[in-house]
């Protein structure tokens, strides 16, 4: 007994728009101005042991790349705002 040849269609799903939300774009931008900040607090030729140089500048970038890290991985309730 020949068996029927079944195909299935399966249509692509195309969704357009954005890989993320607009609260996701903001949060990367915001990552980008932080880590800039914190590169700009290390800059400088003068006085190069500061405190700020060697302290606060390196834990604002690296709060910088965190924040970068949440806006990737941060899931809004609602997609559509």
């Amino acid at each position: 007994m020949a068996q029927a040849n079944k195909t299935t269609k399966t249509t692509p799903v195309n969704k357009t728009g954005f890989a993320f939300a607009k609260i996701n774009y903001q949060l990367f931008v915001a990552s980008i101005l932080v880590v800039i900040i914190g590169f700009f607090l290390m800059s400088g030729s003068t006085d190069i042991y500061s405190f700020t140089k060697i302290t606060i500048a390196p834990i604002v970038v690296i709060l910088g790349f965190a924040l970068g890290f949440v806006a990737i991985l941060y899931k809004p309730k609602n997609k559509n705002v």
